[in-house]
């Protein structure tokens, strides 16, 4: 191979590899487009007022963009449906397209925010995103039981597609610091937020999931039963993990089942004691979304994000029966059936 020939073939690899890397990085810093399915919560209009902001201090929301919504949520819940009309010029003012279907939506689209506040349509509204291969983050509830949640997590696996939940209680800036480390290794945890009800879901699925994902945050999966006591005011879910830590929910309610305020907890390590912490906006967990739409990757794994929800729901069962201890593997294991069964005309 003569000098010239080899110069020229080593010029040509060389364009060649800062080619491909100039594409990965466009596609890398290229706009995210964003959209938002139901606008009948103050999660929508608060999310795309911060991504959209041209003046924003994070790097990971200047490349980014909500760009459409489809502003159905609830069928029936009266606070759902009064919030609309509200919330929808809001998110207009935003530059936000509102568009009539979700087929519409998923044409505009790179990723969507799943935001309706009535867990029960979520099963319904999430399954075209799936199947679209669009990365889906769910906003809480997953669902309106424990079948739907089970059902949206089979779906995205067989439509080998992303999907992400969590409350933005995980990341506040304590709950950050002990998870990293600051009082060693974590022996157990005491959690608490507000717990109002909503008769069309489980207990702990309209408010209490905050108090509850914040226990999840310190003490990760492995709860193996739960207990709980409930008064008018006040419930208390005692989990028991694996090697026999101890991890308690306390949810709270003012008379006439209204909202008391209040979020945080404590964590009990090998080194020491420290406060969870209260919420600390939106933008960190809005920073882990957009990092989980750049790259298909959950920050929270969706067998956790399940046993949250199953932890949830034995504790009502738990309730039921007069306190009586409740596995979750035994309610993991029979809602599985009935979920499959309920997905399976959805997946031919």
């Amino acid at each position: 191979m003569s000098l010239s020939y080899r110069r020229l073939s080593l010029c040509l690899i060389a364009i060649a590899i800062l080619g491909f890397g100039n594409l990965s990085f466009a596609e890398e810093t290229k706009t995210l487009r964003i959209g938002i399915i139901g606008l009948d919560t103050s999660h929508s209009s608060n999310f795309s007022k911060i991504l959209n902001d041209p003046q924003t201090k994070f790097e990971d929301f200047k490349t980014c963009k909500v760009v459409a919504a489809y502003p159905k949520g609830s069928k029936d819940i009266k606070e759902s449906l009064e919030s609309v009309p509200k919330i929808t010029e809001q998110v207009t003012k935003l530059g936000v397209e509102i568009v009539p279907s979700i087929e519409a939506l998923l044409s505009k689209v790179d990723a969507v925010l799943l935001e309706s506040n009535d867990g029960r349509v979520h099963l319904e509204q999430a399954l075209p995103v799936l199947k679209a291969g669009k990365p889906l983050f769910v906003d809480k509830p997953i669902a309106g039981d424990l079948v739907d949640v089970i059902a949206i997590y089979e779906a995205a696996k067989h439509f080998k597609t992303p999907v992400f939940s969590s409350s933005s209680l995980r990341y506040t800036d304590g709950a950050k610091k002990i998870v990293g480390g600051s009082v060693g290794e974590i022996i157990g945890c005491d959690a608490y937020s507000p717990s109002p009800k909503e008769s069309t879901h489980p207990d702990f699925y309209w408010y209490g999931i905050h108090g509850v994902e914040t226990l999840y945050t310190v003490m990760g999966p492995g709860c193996e039963t739960v207990v709980r006591v409930s008064t008018p005011n006040t419930d208390l879910a005692i989990g028991t993990w694996k090697q026999g830590k101890i991890g308690t929910f306390r949810g709270r309610r003012k008379d006439n089942n209204s909202y008391q305020g209040g979020y945080g907890g404590t964590a009990f390590g090998t080194k020491g004691t420290a406060q969870i912490g209260s919420f600390s906006g939106y933008e960190p967990l809005l920073v882990e979304v957009v990092k989980f739409f750049r790259t298909g990757k959950t920050p929270v794994s969706n067998a956790e994000s399940v046993e949250i929800y199953t932890f949830m729901t034995a504790a009502d069962i738990s309730k039921r029966k007069a306190g009586t201890p409740v596995k979750l593997q035994d309610v993991y294991s029979q809602t599985l059936k009935a979920a499959k069964k309920k997905l399976a005309p959805y997946l031919d």
